[in-house]
């Protein structure tokens, strides 16, 4: 799970360009710096890359000054189409009686590297642009309610944040999953 020397060049390329493009998610925040911790954090390019190569278009949306950690996100306008019609975990696919999906979001994020948004994550996300406004993405569930079978997802619709429920093992072509990773 490394990246040729040619693709964390590319890699680093597209994500300093997006950063530069998108100020306002990482205000107070230098690229320079951004730059430093991915040379020393090397493992994470692979996660990044599959962030980007399943469509999430991964940026800097924050930073953890306890850990000096940078926080990577999905910042697509949209939900990562590399990663629609999932259900929301294994349990609910494996419960699909039909048409069950390849995949889904709990395993799919755990194999990428990556942490489901929170609602907390996803509504902080919201204030930095508008996201899934056509699209839904799958949230983290809180085991109060997976474990009466539901899950929660959220969108953007009305200029309001929306966050709602389905049973876990529903799957739409329009919902996918947002991850993010600490480098």
């Amino acid at each position: 799970m490394k990246l040729t020397l040619e693709e964390q060049e590319t890699l680093i390329s597209i994500l300093k360009l997006r950063f530069g493009k998108n100020m306002k998610r990482h205000e107070s925040l230098e690229w320079a710096k951004v730059e430093a911790r991915l040379a020393i954090k090397p493992d994470k390019l692979w996660t990044l890359n599959e962030m980007e190569r399943t469509g999430g278009e991964p940026d800097v949306v924050g930073f953890d000054a306890k850990s000096g950690a940078y926080i990577f996100c999905d910042c697509s306008a949209e939900s990562p189409k590399g990663r629609r019609s999932v259900c929301y975990d294994l349990q609910g696919q494996e419960s699909r009686k039909e048409h069950r999906p390849e995949h889904n979001a709990l395993d799919m994020a755990a194999a990428m590297g990556i942490s489901i948004l929170t609602e907390e994550e996803y509504r902080a996300l919201q204030k930095l642009g508008t996201f899934d406004a056509k699209t839904s993405s799958w949230l983290e569930t809180p085991e109060a309610i997976r474990k009466h079978g539901g899950a929660i997802f959220g969108d953007f619709r009305y200029k309001h944040v929306f966050i709602y429920h389905n049973g876990a093992q529903s799957y739409y072509a329009a919902r996918a999953f947002r991850g993010s990773v600490q480098v």
